[in-house]
């Protein structure tokens, strides 16, 4: 297996171009893009997205994948029809754009529950189901090879448990088997920075286990360090890197022991940071110096 380094969009928001990003990757020699989404994602013209892959293109970068940045899909567990055709709306318009940009994939988490309305659980992991083996559908008529959930860090994000994990998969797997000539695969956005803790702040899974119970399922993942009760997420420079729990090493290894299990031969990682605070003369600036010394610490890891 191929483990690629990819980055994710999110952290230009508005204060840089993709341009400016495209520059970023070449000088670390990366090539694939996963481009987050923002206001342009469900309201621009299809002919941006097109100028948007040529520009990439043409600095030899490709938008490989096509992920949410802010839970916009949350409208599953609301349990009101108007915010359940929102979501859905709103899958199908990130399964277009992917198309547009010549995307493999498109992907999301699979909305937030309530946590004052529980009792909204069930009908919303049913609506959940039956919209996203609708979207299977979509998804290969727009040309993609895969749609992607991300697994989260807690009991109110379907999914996150293993339990929850092998609920899911089980469901997907099986619509798909009996379409495969008219559905894509639903696969995993994987992230090693999640993992679940309790309201005592006791880890109950810890992001190693869950990764790892992940990867038949992992068509791509995010690279990400994080604190011990998974709270903060950062990069990986050298004071990060001292008190993050994400061992680049220990990573790499698990990715090469489990080689044989994951469900491509070719799988990327994309650097995802939250970058500085947005907006401040003295904080956007620090992007570049953020990216760098991360991108730095994963090509030793990963040539």
């Amino acid at each position: 297996m191929t483990v690629r380094l990819g980055v994710k969009s999110d952290p230009i928001e508005n204060r840089y171009s993709f341009d400016w990003l495209f520059g970023v990757m070449k000088d670390f020699r990366v090539d694939r893009l996963q481009m987050g989404s923002s206001f342009a994602t469900f309201t621009a013209d299809e002919d941006w997205f097109r100028r948007l892959r040529g520009a990439a293109e043409k600095k030899g970068i490709r938008i490989a994948s096509v992920f949410t940045s802010h839970r916009e899909m949350g409208g599953w567990g609301s349990g009101d029809p108007s915010l359940e055709a929102t979501a859905r709306w709103g899958w199908e318009r990130l399964i277009r754009v992917a198309a547009l940009v010549g995307a493999d994939s498109a992907g999301s988490s699979a909305g937030i529950l309530m946590r004052d309305q529980p009792e909204r659980r069930a009908r919303g992991r049913e609506c959940f189901f039956a919209n996203m083996k609708d979207l299977m559908r979509f998804a290969r008529q727009e040309g993609l090879r895969t749609i992607t959930i991300e697994p989260m860090s807690s009991v109110w994000e379907y999914p996150s448990t293993p339990e929850q994990l092998l609920e899911m998969t089980s469901v997907f797997d099986a619509a798909h088997a009996a379409a495969p000539d008219t559905t894509v695969p639903l696969y995993l956005c994987g992230d090693i920075s999640h993992g679940v803790a309790d309201e005592n702040k006791r880890v109950v899974h810890d992001n190693w286990e869950l990764f790892e119970l992940e990867i038949p399922w992992i068509w791509e993942f995010h690279f990400k360090n994080t604190d011990s009760l998974f709270n903060s997420t950062f990069g990986f420079g050298p004071a990060e890197r001292a008190h993050g729990i994400v061992d680049l090493k220990r990573f790499k290894a698990l990715l090469s022991r489990n080689a044989a299990r994951f469900p491509a031969d070719d799988v990327t990682g994309y650097l995802e940071l939250p970058g500085p605070k947005l907006g401040r003369e003295y904080t956007d600036g620090l992007l570049r110096s953020q990216l760098d010394v991360s991108l730095a610490a994963l090509r030793e890891e990963f040539p």
